[in-house]
């Protein structure tokens, strides 16, 4: 088994990590009142949030 970097497995994996990071990035920043950064790492994880619903239903349909 060969080690691979997050996001070599497709789009759909690269989003669902992406959203986990910027998660975790995002309590960090609020721990230490980075307002902009949270406010942006929110936004992020908002935006791969919704990229990943969207290609659920999709494929659904």
């Amino acid at each position: 088994m060969r080690n691979e970097e997050p996001g070599e497995g497709g789009a759909d994996e690269a989003v669902a990590f992406i959203a986990e990071q910027s998660a975790a990035l995002r309590q960090l920043a609020e721990r230490h009142k980075l307002s902009v950064l949270h406010y942006l790492l929110g936004m992020t994880q908002l935006e791969a949030d919704e990229h990943l619903r969207l290609r659920t239903k999709r494929k659904l349909s």
